[in-house]
């Protein structure tokens, strides 16, 4: 379970947009799944949703480990990191840096198994 928490958006739309392209893109919940953090994936996902951001000031955590601050990656003890990416819940906060508007999106990871269940049957 992963809990996608957009803020500092300039309007509710925004926040909505960046939230739904972070939580529905396959690159960021695969490597969800394989418990790797990249946030690069995050931040692209957040950036082609259409919303405005300023990078300068995008800041970006996961279980409350700060990874990006001021739009570049942030010094973090790794460790804590890994810890965090692998609790069965995981919470995801990114502030676009552009407003005050917000929102929270969940979503989930995607597996193998996942992909194997959903390419396997015919309807």
């Amino acid at each position: 379970m992963v809990t996608v928490r957009v803020t500092g958006a300039k309007s509710a739309a925004d926040a909505d947009a960046a939230a739904r392209a972070v939580a529905n893109s396959p690159l960021v919940k695969t490597s969800w799944h394989g418990g790797d953090p990249n946030w690069g994936r995050v931040a692209c996902a957040a950036g082609y949703s259409g919303s405005e951001l300023a990078p300068e000031k995008t800041t970006l955590s996961i279980g409350g480990v700060q990874i990006v601050e001021a739009g570049m990656g942030a010094k973090f003890a790794e460790k804590d990191l890994r810890s965090v990416m692998a609790e069965r819940e995981i919470k995801v906060v990114i502030n676009l840096g552009v407003g005050a508007a917000s929102t929270t999106v969940y979503t989930c990871d995607m597996s193998y198994e996942y992909i194997k269940i959903n390419g396997e049957y015919t309807t």
